[in-house]
């Protein structure tokens, strides 16, 4: 079966909508999580099974100590750095 691409926009907020198509091949209805797993550059989208439910609430408590405004400006100093990397790399 030929692969087929649906498009999406972000909006401000980084909000998108799944499209119908794919919310149809992931069977997935309102309510239902789903799990990005990001790996050599590729995002892949997945309906979250009870599994990864399960080890999200396992760690979910472990991360509250990253969760000052310090450490919100460490990240955004992180995301600024890889953005300019990024935009280096394109020269």
């Amino acid at each position: 079966m030929p692969m087929k691409a649906f498009f999406s926009k972000v909006t401000a907020k980084a909000q998108t909508t799944v499209p119908k198509e794919a919310r149809e091949a992931l069977g997935v209805k309102p309510g239902d999580m789903l799990v990005y797993r990001i790996a050599k550059g590729r995002v892949t989208l997945a309906r979250a099974e009870p599994l990864d439910r399960t080890y999200l609430k396992a760690v979910e408590s472990t991360l509250s100590e990253w969760t000052s405004a310090e450490d919100a400006a460490a990240y955004d100093d992180l995301l600024a750095l890889k953005s300019s990397e990024v935009a280096h790399d394109r020269v």
